[in-house]
């Protein structure tokens, strides 16, 4: 019997997996990046729209935590490419997006380097919990 104090306990996870040598400002922009396509392409991590007590109206939210990790530039690499092996949602971000200033250059400077060679700096993943622990084996949660 679920009721309103239940613990509510998600079949999926969205995962934030951050490299270890990133300042400050860049692991905020980088999660902040990573995180705004889920909604758009995954509409089901999207939560009701809020309200406060005045009935002023929010934008709604995901319906589950985000998980953010780090990991060395060793264990990004291998995450991303067992999320390509399990053909779970993803975004990245590469060193290169530091030095652009518009979503063009973006796509066009992460499209101009073979998978295999691009310099991530962060990833974000979506899937069942499972796998999404499997693609993150290695990171540990964020300080």
């Amino acid at each position: 019997m679920t009721t309103e104090n239940t613990p509510v306990r998600f079949d999926t996870k969205i995962a934030v997996l951050l490299r270890e040598d990133l300042e400050p400002w860049q692991r905020l922009n980088v999660t902040a990046f990573l995180v705004s396509g889920l909604g758009a392409q995954l509409p089901e991590v999207i939560g009701e729209p809020y309200a406060d007590a005045d009935g002023s109206p929010y934008l709604p939210m995901f319906r589950q935590p985000v998980l953010v990790f780090e990991g060395t530039k060793e264990t990004l690499t291998a995450a991303h490419r067992r999320a390509l092996a399990r053909s779970l949602p993803r975004s990245v971000f590469t060193s290169d997006l530091f030095t652009t200033g518009n979503d063009r250059d973006n796509r066009a400077a992460v499209r101009a380097v073979a998978r295999d060679h691009l310099d991530l700096v962060g990833l974000c993943v979506y899937g069942p919990r499972n796998a999404v622990d499997k693609v993150l084996k290695g990171a540990r949660m964020h300080p």
